[in-house]
């Protein structure tokens, strides 16, 4: 068979979120695309963030019907349909799917090639059958789920945070491995489906995120059922007839061996972490230098191959699709254009959605001391919010750190929406906005939004006491003061 040779402009390698995005600007500006992925184009974006949220928003529902008495309405206990919520989690997916095909992207006029991509060199990839020599490189090849080094955990059945999707039945007694953002999300989903939920975390829960904010999500999760054990050491993970045991080492105060403890539920799910998938490139052979966190990259998302991009998760830090998109835009820019666009990793926001949910853009508190040094902490509570009063949501608050001279350092909200309410928090932080633009913004009453711009006007109240300010109210209080 003759080697089949494609001399595109631009190779993105990987066809998640954020290849995909690169792709389609690419080619909607005239560049010639080829794009690889050796699964299914589409990614993660369908396995996990469109799957897991309609899923989450299943058990959402299941839990305002228990919720209904605080309402005035007369409830019983949901009856949940596991197969029923399975299927809407499937047409969700299926609604989504056409607009990530590998179909909708040949029309745009993109060249897809089905295979695993691997340098051969520093400007040229092998896929398939395929020989890519290009101009550009893009690598977006994504993450896939850490296994942990537990003693017994390949030769049992686990489930992923992709997996987790394929169920028939709802779990009787589901154990997680991880408490970070993902393993909490389904912990809290599971738990309001009807499974008994242990969550079980080596270190701290949620330890990446705000200590004060976290509180509030964890003692949320907690009130529903879910059992939290943090600081545990599994030694061996086995499986007995139709169940999963999890066995933890109890170390024993002073000398001598500790005792162990056993775990026994239906089911296990890992949710220790990802990993950048990067292993079958062959990085070395294209120059591109890597690390155990990922590609190196720099600030315009470049590697040591001048002509090869990274963006995503291969590039470490917080692993969303919304990042990946960023990254996409940013190298699309800088890969076609010589004036380049820096990224500003300070200004991606995240959010966790548990509920309450928890969201996070710029620097948490300590970061903010050892950047700034001098700050102001700005907090206003859902429960002074008319909106969270009248839905029955006023766990949680907004957390805005500011520099001396009211820049925006960083912003934390837990609670209800709060990954809708962050989204004018990301503006600020990106564009270098001062708290006063915040402190005026008008918001529509009543809303949750309410809440980030009270902690804005809080700012000011210090110097509600000045005599300047004194005499001004003074005037506007006499009549005709105010014009």
């Amino acid at each position: 068979m003759a080697q089949d040779i494609k001399e595109p402009d631009l190779c993105v390698i990987g066809g998640g979120a954020g290849g995909l995005a690169v792709a389609a600007a690419a080619t909607a500006r005239g560049v010639s695309v080829v794009l690889v992925e050796k699964e299914r184009v589409g990614g993660q974006s369908l396995s996990g963030a469109v799957a897991s949220k309609a899923l989450l928003v299943a058990a959402k529902h299941a839990a305002a019907v228990r919720a209904g008495t605080r309402f005035g309405v007369r409830t019983v206990r949901p009856g949940v349909d596991f197969a029923a919520v399975m299927a809407h989690v499937r047409d969700a997916v299926a609604t989504v799917a056409p607009q990530v095909s590998s179909e909708r992207f040949v029309g745009l006029g993109v060249r897809v090639i089905a295979g695993a991509a691997r340098f051969k060199d520093a400007n040229t990839v092998e896929a398939g059958d395929a020989t890519i020599k290009a101009r550009r490189f893009v690598i977006a090849t994504g993450s896939v789920p850490i296994e942990p080094a537990i003693s017994g955990l390949a030769e049992v059945p686990y489930l992923t945070p992709h997996t987790v999707f394929e169920l028939s039945d709802c779990p009787r007694h589901l154990i997680v491995i991880g408490a970070g953002g993902i393993g909490l999300e389904l912990a809290q989903t599971f738990r309001r489906l009807g499974s008994e939920v242990t969550v079980l975390e080596a270190e701290t829960p949620l330890k990446r995120e705000d200590r004060e904010c976290a509180a509030v999500v964890l003692e949320a999760i907690a009130r529903e059922g879910v059992k939290l054990r943090s600081g545990v050491r599994i030694s061996q993970v086995r499986r007995s007839l139709a169940r999963i045991q999890v066995v933890i080492a109890k170390p024993q105060e002073g000398s001598g061996a500790g005792s162990e403890e056993m775990l026994e539920g239906t089911h296990l799910l890992v949710a220790a972490g990802r990993r950048p998938n990067i292993q079958e490139l062959n990085l070395d052979a294209a120059r591109v230098r890597h690390e155990a966190h990922g590609i190196v990259v720099d600030k315009y998302l470049r590697t040591s191959n001048k002509n090869v991009f990274a963006i995503g998760d291969v590039v470490g830090g917080p692993k969303f699709a919304h990042v990946a998109n960023h990254h996409a835009e940013l190298v699309v820019h800088n890969a076609l254009s010589r004036r380049k666009r820096a990224l500003d990793r300070r200004a991606l926001p995240s959010v966790i959605s548990t509920d309450p949910e928890l969201a996070q853009i710029g620097f948490l508190e300590d970061e903010a001391r050892k950047h700034t040094g001098a700050i102001r902490i700005l907090r206003w509570p859902y429960m002074e919010n008319d909106r969270a009063i009248v839905t029955d949501a006023t766990q949680g608050h907004i957390k805005v750190i500011t520099d001396r001279r009211g820049g925006i350092l960083g912003v934390t909200i837990v609670g209800a929406g709060a990954g809708e309410s962050i989204a004018p928090w990301s503006l600020a932080v990106g564009e270098r906005l001062t708290i006063e633009a915040l402190a005026g913004l008008i918001v529509p009453y009543p809303t949750y939004g309410e809440v980030g711009k009270r902690a804005a006007i809080t700012y000011f109240m210090r110097g509600l006491t000045s005599s300047r300010v004194r005499r001004i109210i003074g005037w506007l209080r006499r009549p005709g003061g105010n014009g």
